[in-house]
C-alpha cells in the first residue's frame, strides 16, 4: 500500500467515536436483542481498528523509535553568578549633631558637589558663647587659685626649712649641755620634740620638680576646668557643620529653624557620597561563595541603562556570613563589586543586577544541560552511532545558563559530528535502535 492510501491517526479517532456514538444510541431499543447487538459492534469496531492499523503501519510492523539530536559545538563558555544588590558611593558619611541648637543657614542643597571641610549648615551659637565665656571663666580661675596656693607653699616651705634649722641647732646645743650636766633630761627631751615637729612640718609640703607647689587636688581642677572649656569651644566650632569628606550631597533631611539635635525618625542630617566612584554591595549564598574571589570581573545592569552592561569587578568578600532573613536558615557573604566604568547612567541609591564570571573556557566542547543525564548514576550523554543508542560517560567543565562544557571519559570521542540525544531518559538503553533526527 503506498504512503498516499495510508490512514491517519485522525481519521481513525473520528470512526472509532462514530462508532461508538452508535453504540450508545442502541442501548434505549429492546433487551432481547442487545447482546447480540453488542458483539456486531465489537466485531465491527474491531474490523476497522485493524484495518486502520494495518493501513496505518503496512504489513512491516511499527516503526522503529525517533530521537531529537544536536551535535556538540566547540566555544568559549562562562559560568555566571547572578546577583542584585544596591548602588552606594564608595565612600559614604552620615553627618549627624548632638548640638541642642536652631539651623539658622543651610547653604548647600541634594546634588551638590563638596569638598571635605565645606559648611553645610549654621546653627544658632548665641547660648554657646555664654557657655564659653563662662567655661572660660572657671578655668581663669582654677589656674589662679593654684597659683595662689603655689606661693603659699613656697612661702611655707621657706618657714618651715628656717623652723626645723632653728630647732636643730637648739637641740645640738641643748644636748651639749645635757652631757656636761648642766641641764636636766627634760630640757632634752623638749628640744628634741620640738625638732620632730619641725621635721614634720617640712616633710608635710607638696614637692613638685624640687620646688614646693600646692596640693594636687588643685592642679585636678585646672584639668577639668581646662577640659570643660576645650569641650565647649569645639560645641561653638561644632556650630559651622562641616562635610568630613569631599562627595555629593545625597541626602538633607533638616531644614532653617529645627534643632539641630532632632531629626525625623533620628535620619542624619546630611548624607554625603563620594558618587565619582560607584559599588554593589551582594550577599552570596554560602553554597556560591566558595567559587567567588577578589578580582573576578562582573557585568552590571540596570533599568537605568537602557538595557547596555557596565563592567564591574569583585574587590572584597566579608570575611563572616550573615542570616539570609525571611526564615531561611542559609547563611549570605556581604560582598563588594565596584563599577569600573565612568560616566554611565548609573547613580546611587537604586538596585542593579550583576552577573560575576566564576569560570570560563575557551575552546570547549559544549552540549545544551538538558543532554547531560545520570545513567546509572554515572554522568553521562547517549550518542546515535550507526542508528542505536551509545551512552558515553563524562566529566563536565565550566557549567553554562543553557550549554555545559563535557569531557569524555574512558577512552571515548566526541566531537563535533556525534549525534547527541537532546534530551535522553532511562528509556534509551545501550544498543537501542533509533532513528536520529537533528534538531
Amino acid at each position: 500500500m503506498s504512503s498516499e492510501e495510508k490512514i491517519q491517526p485522525e481519521e481513525f479517532d473520528k470512526e472509532l467515536e462514530r462508532l461508538m456514538s452508535d453504540s450508545g444510541e442502541k442501548k434505549s431499543r429492546k433487551r432481547g436483542g442487545k447482546k447480540k447487538k453488542k458483539i456486531i459492534i465489537a466485531a465491527a469496531v474491531l474490523v476497522v481498528i485493524g484495518g486502520m492499523a494495518f493501513k496505518m503501519f503496512g504489513n512491516s510492523g511499527p516503526q522503529m523509535p525517533s530521537v531529537g539530536t544536536v551535535n556538540p559545538v566547540y566555544k568559549e563558555i562562562q559560568n555566571k553568578l547572578s546577583v542584585s544588590g544596591p548602588v552606594s558611593g564608595t565612600d559614604s558619611v552620615d553627618v549627624v549633631s548632638n548640638i541642642h541648637a536652631e539651623v539658622l543657614e543651610i547653604p548647600v542643597k541634594e546634588g551638590d558637589k563638596v569638598t571635605k571641610g565645606q559648611v553645610l549648615a549654621i546653627l544658632d551659637d548665641t547660648d554657646l558663647k555664654k557657655e564659653v565665656a563662662i567655661a572660660k571663666n572657671d578655668y581663669d580661675l582654677a589656674v589662679s587659685a593654684c597659683a595662689e596656693q603655689d606661693k603659699a607653699a613656697r612661702n611655707g616651705y621657706a618657714k618651715a626649712v628656717q623652723d626645723l634649722n632653728t630647732a636643730q641647732a637648739n637641740y645640738d646645743r641643748t644636748k651639749v649641755l645635757y652631757d656636761g650636766g648642766n641641764v636636766p633630761l627634760v630640757d632634752l627631751e623638749t628640744a628634741q620634740n620640738t625638732l620632730n615637729d619641725a621635721r614634720r612640718q617640712k616633710d608635710s609640703f607638696n614637692i613638685r620638680d624640687g620646688k614646693p607647689a600646692a596640693d594636687d587636688s588643685y592642679r585636678l581642677q585646672i584639668e577639668k576646668a581646662r577640659f570643660d572649656y576645650e569641650k565647649i569651644q569645639e560645641q561653638l566650632e561644632d556650630t559651622q557643620i562641616k562635610s568630613p569628606i569631599d562627595g555629593t550631597v545625597v541626602r538633607v533631611n533638616t531644614k532653617v529653624g529645627r534643632f539641630a539635635d532632632k531629626t525625623e525618625e533620628s535620619e542624619p542630617l546630611f548624607i554625603i557620597e563620594n558618587l565619582d566612584v560607584l559599588e554593589m554591595e551582594i550577599k552570596v549564598s554560602e553554597y556560591s561563595i566558595g567559587k567567588v574571589a577578589v578580582g573576578q570581573e562582573a557585568e552590571i545592569s540596570a533599568d537605568i541603562l537602557d538595557g547596555a552592561a557596565i563592567r564591574g569587578q569583585v574587590v572584597s568578600i566579608s570575611p563572616t556570613g550573615e542570616e539570609k532573613g525571611g526564615g531561611s536558615s542559609e547563611r549570605v557573604i556581604p560582598t563588594i563589586i565596584r563599577i569600573l566604568d565612568n560616566n554611565t547612567k548609573l547613580i546611587a541609591g537604586i538596585t542593579a543586577k550583576a552577573q560575576i564570571v566564576l569560570e570560563e573556557a575557551e575552546n570547549a566542547l559544549t552540549v545544551p544541560v538538558s543532554s547531560i543525564f545520570d545513567k546509572d548514576g554515572v554522568t553521562s550523554v547517549a550518542a546515535v552511532k550507526d542508528g542505536t543508542i551509545h551512552w558515553i560517560p563524562v566529566d563536565l567543565g565550566v557549567e553554562g545558563d543553557v550549554e555545559t562544557e563535557i569531557i569524555p571519559k574512558d577512552g571515548e570521542i566526541i566531537n563535533e559530528t556525534t549525534a547527541i540525544v537532546a534530551a535522553p531518559s532511562e528509556m534509551y538503553e545501550e544498543g537501542m535502535a533509533v532513528l536520529s533526527m537533528a534538531q
